[in-house]
């Protein structure tokens, strides 16, 4: 009889639905039922949008989404045991039959290995053309890896956009003892989790592209900054980390090129500002995170002072594909100016949420109601957000707007880090703009008074119009606080503040004018606060 395996999402999104405790119930069955000589169990990570845990049954090629330990049992005793198709559990495997409505189908690049082993293994990665890249890289003089990267036109996916290849270039353009290549893992934006299911996944990917970037620029040493609460990414890591060192991938003589590099991973404490950059940086070095004063950028003075190239995980998981099938078969694939694909996060509203890869230049509505199936309860969409905590809030009326890095500029809708967060009618348009600002007055780290104030202030105004307190012209304040904060903060956290804040304000005008002017809330979400009278004793 044919040999089967079931793989099991266990990522921390399906953990939350029941993962661990589903795969242990099927190992048990799979006992109990004398199934162990013919049939595996495999856990491993999950990407598309799908409400529960995905099984994955090999050599049939069936997903099944699991909810219940019954769902378990049923799959056990028909599937394995007997060999039909559970079909009321059976989900299409890629989503590709709701996408194909609107002419788009997912592209993986970054997750291609992602729920196809086992992450812990290996042997699993290079059995799928794992290091190979690094062996190419290796057999080619740094200079022409820099090129490949820089002609493939692969630009920051962490949000700002920047070339790769040119932040490469700076870096390995600067003179100095010792460089540095850091990723940034810390993912501190609300509704993104890409990063996390990369490195829970595919760990080896990332350790690969930090290896090559190594090379490319001359940096010896490299530091995975890592947000804390990732527990089952920094365990995967560390593990992928000790399995590249015996596999003679990492420390000296790397497949006996005398090229040396080590890497270490750093745990970050749960501060949004560590997203940025030199705040990150700082945090490495020990120091209260929080960002430095630019120039001089990283690429000439960053860990230590020392050339520093800087890329997030999901950037740098394209390196080794690019290496391995060259820059124009990247550049195929996207946009002329936004090349590859991105990883998008479906979330809030979303009928179906989770991670989907897709081309860029893909629309908002192709990604929420493609992948997303729409918004749940079959309820009205109000507004989606884009790029996450920071990113815009747009109406029904831009859903055809690209998502490509021209798509700020040319519609007002932002890329970002890849959310969509699906909003429906029962929301309001205030009590968001109060909950992005409390978030933002929390996460300051206080170093400037633009952002430190500025936030605070307009929490406050935000506060008294959610209880009808606030007047027209709080809200035109409102307005010159989201651009001074724009204009005169310190760092990336505080001039972003007023991306979400004014397109908030801008597209849902009428709802903030009804708050101060009409005292009503459209969503019954704010209520009048009356203050209580004093009583005389």
């Amino acid at each position: 009889m044919t040999p089967i395996t079931v793989l099991v999402s266990v990522d921390s999104n399906s953990v939350l639905l029941g993962a661990k405790e589903f795969s242990t119930y099927l190992r048990n069955l799979i006992k109990e039922f004398n199934l162990e000589s013919i049939v595996s169990v495999l856990e491993t990570v999950s990407v598309g949008a799908y409400n529960g845990v995905v099984f994955h049954v090999l050599p049939d090629d069936v997903y099944y989404v699991v909810k219940t330990k019954e769902d378990v049992k049923k799959i056990v005793e028909e599937h394995l045991l007997k060999g039909r198709q559970v079909w009321d559990l059976t989900v299409d495997k890629n989503q590709l039959k709701p996408a194909e409505k609107f002419g788009v189908k997912e592209y993986r690049i970054v997750t291609r290995n992602i729920g196809l082993i086992d992450p812990k293994d290996i042997d699993e990665y290079i059995a799928r053309d794992g290091y190979f890249a690094l062996s190419k890289a290796l057999q080619m003089r740094p200079e022409e890896v820099l090129s490949e990267v820089k002609a493939s036109g692969l630009r920051g996916r962490g949000g700002a956009g920047f070339p790769t290849g040119l932040k490469w270039e700076f870096t390995a353009k600067a003179q100095a003892d010792q460089k540095y290549i850091v990723c940034n893992a810390d993912e501190g934006e609300p509704g993104t989790f890409k990063d996390r299911l990369i490195m829970e996944g595919d760990p080896h990917t990332v350790i690969e592209a930090m290896i090559i970037a190594g090379y490319a620029v001359g940096a010896t040493k490299g530091y995975i900054y890592i947000r804390g609460e990732y527990y089952n990414s920094v365990e995967n890591l560390r593990k992928a980390i000790k399995d590249a060192y015996e596999y003679g991938f990492l420390g000296e003589n790397i497949l006996g090129s005398g090229f040396n590099f080590d890497l270490t991973v750093r745990l970050g404490a749960g501060a949004y500002v560590c997203g940025e950059e030199t705040a990150l940086l700082e945090s490495i070095e020990g120091k209260s995170g929080r960002p430095r004063l630019k120039p001089p950028y990283p690429p000439q003075s960053g860990l230590f002072g020392k050339p520093t190239v800087i890329n997030n995980v999901e950037t740098l998981a394209n390196v080794p594909q690019i290496i391995l099938n060259g820059a124009n078969w990247f550049k195929s694939i996207g946009t002329p100016n936004s090349p590859g694909t991105k990883v998008f996060c479906l979330a809030g509203d979303a009928n179906k949420r989770g991670m989907v890869e897709l081309p860029m230049g893909v629309t908002v509505r192709e990604v929420l109601y493609g992948f997303g199936g729409g918004v749940k309860g079959g309820r009205e969409l109000k507004m989606v957000q884009t790029g996450g905590l920071a990113g815009t809030f747009i109406g029904p009326d831009k859903l055809d707007a690209p998502l490509d890095y021209d798509s700020m500029k040319n519609h007002g809708v932002s890329l970002g880090s890849g959310v969509i967060l699906a909003i429906d009618d029962t929301h309001c348009a205030v009590d968001l703009a109060l909950n992005v600002m409390e978030f933002f007055r929390h996460e300051s780290c206080g170093k400037c008074t633009p952002c430190r104030e500025g936030t605070k202030v307009a929490c406050d105004i935000l506060e008294r119009m959610t209880k009808f307190q606030a007047t027209e012209e709080d809200l035109k304040y409102l307005e010159q606080i989201a651009y001074v904060t724009a204009d005169a903060s310190f760092c990336g956290l505080g001039q972003s503040i007023n991306v979400p804040l004014l397109s908030l304000i801008n597209n849902f005008r009428e709802e903030f004018i009804a708050h101060v002017k009409d005292k009503a809330c459209s969503a019954g979400l704010c209520k009048e606060v009356k203050p209580k009278k004093a009583t005389v004793k």
